[in-house]
């Protein structure tokens, strides 16, 4: 049978295939008959996939996509019934120079409207299981053998093993290059290849699990690189999703910003300056909006009207029963001593709102807020540059003597998060550098009663020997706790490094934890602390 025939005989079987789910939905069936429907109808989805697979890989091997415009039109006007001399006419002329599409991935995605993801899902499960093509159109053995010949089995659900043979390339940086490589991913396909055969219901499951227990080693930076990055999920309930992934060294910035953010003392922490920052996205009078000619042109009309702006007729209270016409005099009103009801334009709803709803607010929306002020940083306006948003500072902690030993655990940021060394050597290209010789004599850093507070170069000091609060089981990063005297100051107490303390700022609705249970002493121990700046 030639070609011409062969696809003859497929646009049939598409319509024989709409023919009869045109008859079989519609019609009276017996339970025996739609038992039937269905099972035909899952051998027939079954065939479906495996023929999805060969078009992809016949797409690429070919190259379809550097065909004409002529040969594209000639297929179209064919259609889904054509005629044997149609078809003939469709053999194709491909060009060698500028083409319609890129790639087989673009023709799969742009010419037959196939999501780009499972265009490049079918490309690679080609690639696994039919033949590999390579950059001089040439097929080779595919990427997993012992898969593919399971792949032809009829026995066997070929959409099983496509799913397992995405699984099993999505390991492949994972398990290494040479012959220790290959070992393991002949390993794989011998496993996955029993649980295809003996539990296909559940092979999926134990497939995973296969993969997982690879992933969940020490992975390679190249496995690690293909998995970052920020994924659009899209749009749910209103809100536009987003998955970020990022390496221990991303996420040392972010949490050391984010440290920045919930503290209201810090520049990035600054509520007003936030509360403006998020006036751009919401529409909410910013702290800065006096007036209606300091609001911006989109925040006019209407979002800082008050009873002087808008006549009594046309407001909204004068069309609702339901709602409160907002009268300045609290006589008219008899519900006006719930302080719940009261007007809407009294003179206390004019003062300033207090800083509550802000401290009350869920850290992550805070902390997107803090971001989304961050990538507004430095923006221009047509008199002077906007002041920028203070940035995330990270402390890097290295151990000397593992470095010596070229040991892979010498560096750790101060919030606990692990460095590798090609990180770790990143940061100290790019970084300002503050030396801390742990165990050496303390006097550069010792301030003794000349000042109250402690400097900047004690904090970065006491967070890098503590890495987190000295109260006895409690487990928070150094960044979110304050500095104190373990001696008060008042009585006689030292700004000294061994007089320090690192403990969670006590809110106003809990005592203060200053008295340790058991008599114990959160002074540390004297060799533990000493610190000197070289």
């Amino acid at each position: 049978m030639d070609t011409a025939q062969a696809l003859r005989d497929l646009a049939t079987a598409a319509q024989l295939t709409a023919s009869a789910t045109a008859v079989l939905s519609q019609t009276d069936l017996t339970a025996g008959h739609a038992a039937y429907f269905a099972l035909l109808t899952e051998h027939l989805g079954q065939q479906q996939s495996r023929t999805q697979l060969h078009a992809a890989h016949a797409l690429r091997r070919t190259g379809a996509h550097k065909l004409d415009q002529a040969s594209f039109q000639a297929i179209t006007d064919a259609g889904t019934n054509p005629t044997l001399e149609q078809i003939e006419a469709t053999h194709g002329h491909t060009i060698a120079g500028r083409t319609h599409f890129k790639s087989a991935r673009g023709l799969m995605h742009d010419w037959l409207d196939i999501p780009r993801s499972t265009a490049g899902d079918r490309l690679v499960q080609a690639d696994c299981l039919i033949g590999r093509i390579d950059e001089a159109g040439q097929q080779l053995d595919p990427w997993l053998p012992e898969l593919a010949a399971t792949f032809t089995d009829p026995t066997v659900d070929p959409r099983l093993v496509a799913a397992t043979a995405s699984k099993l390339h999505s390991a492949r940086k994972d398990l290494g290059a040479g012959k220790a490589g290959r070992d393991k991913l002949r390993q794989l396909q011998a496993k996955s290849v029993a649980f295809l055969n003996a539990e296909p219901k559940s092979a999926r499951k134990h497939i995973n699990d296969l993969v997982a227990e690879v992933k969940s080693g020490k992975r390679p930076l190249k496995a690690l690189l293909e998995c970052i990055g920020i994924f659009k999920r899209g749009t749910r309930q209103g809100l536009v999703e987003y998955v970020l992934r990022v390496l221990p060294s991303h996420a040392a910035f972010i949490e050391a910003f984010f440290a920045k953010v919930d503290n209201p003392a810090t520049v990035a922490g600054n509520r007003e300056r936030l509360k403006d920052a998020e006036a751009h996205f919401t529409g909410e009078p910013g702290s800065d909006w006096d007036d209606e000619e300091s609001m911006p042109d989109w925040a006019k009309g209407g979002n800082r009207s008050g009873p002087d702006d808008e006549d009594p007729d046309d407001s909204p209270a004068a069309d609702d029963p339901d709602e409160d016409p907002g009268s300045d005099d609290p006589d008219d009103d008899p519900d006006s001593e719930d302080p719940d009801d009261a007007p809407a334009d009294s003179s206390d709803s004019q003062t300033p709102e207090p800083a509550a709803p802000w401290e009350e607010m869920k850290p992550e929306r805070r902390r997107l807020i803090g971001l989304m002020a961050l990538l507004m940083t430095n923006r221009t306006t047509d008199s002077q540059p906007e002041p920028g948003f203070g940035s995330a500072q990270v402390s890097i902690v290295m151990n000397w003597e593992k470095m010596q030993r070229q040991a892979q655990d010498f560096a750790v940021t101060s919030s606990g998060i692990p460095l590798s060394p090609g990180e770790a050597r990143a940061a100290l290209c790019t970084a300002g550098i503050y030396p801390l010789v742990l165990n050496g004599a303390s006097l550069p850093l010792d301030l003794g009663r000349t000042q109250r507070l402690f400097s900047k170069a004690q904090g970065r000091a006491i967070r890098a020997a503590y890495r987190g609060c000295s109260y006895p089981g409690c487990s928070m990063p150094a960044e979110r706790c304050e500095l104190d005297h373990l001696d008060p100051w008042e009585k006689g107490g030292r700004t000294d490094i061994a007089s320090a303390d690192l403990k969670l700022p006590d809110p106003p609705h809990r005592p203060a934890l200053r008295t340790l249970p058991d008599g114990q002493d959160r002074r540390p121990p004297a060799t533990g602390l000493a610190l000197h700046r070289t």
